[in-house]
């Protein structure tokens, strides 16, 4: 039997993803050159330091901290970058693409923001570019839009998107924690880092509803065209309000949605009924659901997060790439087919402008005439109230009154509680959760 040809890869970054998916060729080496039909060879990796000690022991001399070992060497065929961030990432991805080398990248934060010009690059170049892993880690989301899913118009996304936040939710519900609790337990798991910012703000979910926007809806999709809320105004009181009271949970959601010629993407805290099928969605789980025309809706569930479902997805798109490589036909047929402008979409809706049912949280003085006042300046704005509720509290300074309105208008909502917060009786500014109306 003829011996197997060797495709080559250069790996930019070795941590807990990259340490796993060298862990996983190693394991299930023979089932995965079987499926790609050649040898697959992991031939240098850059990292920062050398000397760090590591889970997984390296040949000597694999390991560089130079990127030009890696990019300028000719036997290296694809590139895979897994070490996030920006700079240098983008500047690296570029550069490979450049001089010839195929892609593969788990990194949601360079793709969301330098889009064009990394596909646009990947077209020029005639590479191929891979990336599964950089949306809900193990779950293959990405490839059921771009190809199960391609004949479809593509009506709405809902997804849970963040494990972290999902994380800090479920423990807030299940236990009762506070959220800065949940999110020291989140930190101790390894789901959240140090500086947990970039999760518990939204613009992780950002990031990643950027990419699958994107795909699903042939219209390029900005970071700065998303509204963006995070979790850190969720309290307890509210999760354990919206259960008892509305039979709903809290979930931070990532919402893309064609309405009309127009499409709406936003990310923010949202209750969602018990029995909608991403409630049981928890801890680092995540989940998606996509709607096509004719297929109808589609769900995605799986681990989004964690160094070995990522590596199964970055192990994925090893296999399409080498496949491609070895059959001499990588680049040959562009899989960045969705540069396409859709004419149907015209314009990316304005936040102010969607439509929502609300919970309005008001934390007031309790004395005669507070909750008139605000369904009167309600009223003003076109609010209806559906349900109000204020339970019985100890004498203080301040008491909870709940009140949740029928669909309104966002700016409508944001001007009423504008005048709201301004009222002498208000104690702490009004939060806001929207209900979703899709489910």
């Amino acid at each position: 039997m003829a011996e197997k040809s060797i495709i080559q890869v250069g790996m930019v970054g070795f941590g807990n993803v990259g340490q796993g998916l060298y862990r996983l060729l190693e394991k299930n080496r023979t089932l995965i050159e079987d499926k790609i039909g050649a040898q697959l060879k992991i031939k240098r990796i850059l990292v920062q330091d050398l000397a760090k000690v590591r889970e997984v022991t390296v040949p000597e001399g694999m390991l560089t901290t130079s990127y030009d070992d890696i990019v300028t060497d000719p036997d290296i065929d694809i590139v895979l970058e897994l070490m996030g961030g920006y700079e240098p990432a983008r500047t690296y991805l570029l550069d490979a693409m450049r001089r010839g080398k195929h892609i593969v990248t788990a990194n949601k934060a360079v793709l969301s923001v330098h889009w064009d010009e990394i596909i646009q690059t990947a077209r020029q170049h005639k590479v191929d570019i891979y990336f599964e892993a950089a949306v809900c880690g193990g779950i293959p989301v990405i490839q059921a839009i771009n190809d199960g899913l391609a004949p479809n118009n593509i009506t709405s996304i809902y997804g849970i998107v963040n494990g972290t936040t999902n994380f800090i939710l479920q423990k807030m519900t299940e236990e009762k924690k506070t959220f800065k609790e949940a999110l020291l337990m989140a930190q101790k798991k390894g789901l959240a880092e140090a500086d947990p910012t970039l999760d518990i703000n939204g613009m992780d979910a950002a990031h990643k509803l950027a990419i699958l926007a994107s795909l699903a809806f042939s219209k390029r999709v900005k970071i700065e065209d998303i509204y963006v809320e995070g979790i850190e105004g969720i309290t307890v009181q509210d999760i354990e309000f919206a259960r008892e009271e509305f039979g709903r949970v809290v979930k931070l959601f990532a919402i893309a949605e064609v309405e009309g010629e127009e499409l709406e993407v936003r990310v923010h805290p949202t209750l969602i009924p018990e029995d909608h099928l991403l409630a049981k969605v928890d801890g680092e789980y995540n989940g998606v659901l996509v709607t096509g025309d004719f297929v109808g809706t589609t769900m995605y569930y799986g681990l989004g997060a964690g160094k070995n479902p990522t590596a199964s997805a970055v192990m994925s798109d090893l296999i399409y790439v080498s496949r491609s490589v070895h059959d001499n036909v990588a680049g040959e047929i562009s899989n960045c087919w969705f540069l396409s402008d859709n004419p149907q979409i015209k314009r990316i809706k304005k936040m102010g402008d969607i439509k929502s049912r609300y919970y309005l949280k008001f934390n007031v003085v309790d004395q005669a005439g507070v909750l008139s006042a605000i369904a009167r300046i309600l009223g003003e704005h076109q609010i209806s109230i559906a349900s109000v509720i204020q339970k019985e509290q100890k004498k203080g300074d301040k008491v909870p009154v709940v009140i949740v309105t029928y669909e309104a208008v966002e700016k409508n909502v944001q001007e009423a509680l504008k005048k709201i917060n301004g009222l002498p009786f208000v104690r702490e500014e009004t939060l806001l959760i929207r209900m979703e109306r899709g489910e």
